[in-house]
């Protein structure tokens, strides 16, 4: 078995005090604490509490990513509707990292966003970019399949991510119950209407719908 880093067992560490207590109980004396290490670990291995936020945050990045890579199948439709559902389950899943990486408070990184409108990208540093690439590859795939109009695929994504992110906030927050309705009674028709809005088939979409769902849950 690898042996771990000092520097992966703080990072890990810090996730673990991210989901149990939020973003508010990081510092370097409780990871200490945690580690069985100094407070000056963190600055020799980070340069203070900061670095070791970004560097939490790369991880989660990376994370998520990989939750977002799915395997083709000939339908892009299903496969954009099975990265939506794999979305929703890492931001359920891993609540206080979703925040940190998407949401809007003091604590997050939404300081290193990027307008995609103009860019294309979701962020400024390339390595946390590369999940909005895995919805921009989904976009692009149903565009040239003729499943939906061409808007310019990051104005697609970014609308399809409005969607989602909304959705999963007011799902994360308890509004939607604890049943799965968020999914099967909002985001799921939400995402319907919207491909149709934008010229897909209704029966062709709920068609990839149902193959999507039995994709993620086997049903």
């Amino acid at each position: 078995m690898a042996r771990v880093s000092a520097r992966e067992q703080l990072v890990e560490a810090g996730i673990e005090i991210l989901e149990r207590d939020g973003p508010a109980a990081l510092s370097a004396r409780k990871l200490a604490a945690e580690t069985g290490t100094s407070t000056m670990a963190v600055y020799t291995h980070f340069g203070g509490m900061s670095g070791l936020i970004e560097a939490i945050a790369s991880a989660a990045f990376m994370r998520f990513t990989s939750a977002l890579t799915v395997e083709q199948t000939d339908d892009p439709v299903a496969d954009f509707f099975v990265i939506g559902m794999r979305y929703r389950e890492f931001a359920l899943a891993n609540p206080q990292r979703y925040q940190l990486m998407f949401g809007t408070s003091a604590e997050s990184l939404n300081r290193f966003h990027a307008d995609l409108t103009v860019t294309g990208s979701a962020s400024a540093r390339a390595e946390w970019a590369v999940s909005f690439e895995a919805l921009l590859s989904s976009v692009r795939r149903m565009i040239a399949a003729r499943r939906i109009r061409d808007d310019g695929e990051a104005v697609v994504a970014g609308r399809m991510w409005s969607i989602t992110h909304g959705a999963v906030l007011l799902e994360m927050a308890g509004f939607f119950g604890r049943e799965g309705h968020g999914m099967s009674q909002i985001l799921g028709p939400l995402v319907v209407d919207a491909l149709v809005g934008m010229g897909d088939d209704r029966e062709r979409t709920m068609q990839s719908l149902t193959a999507a769902v039995a994709i993620v849950y086997g049903a």
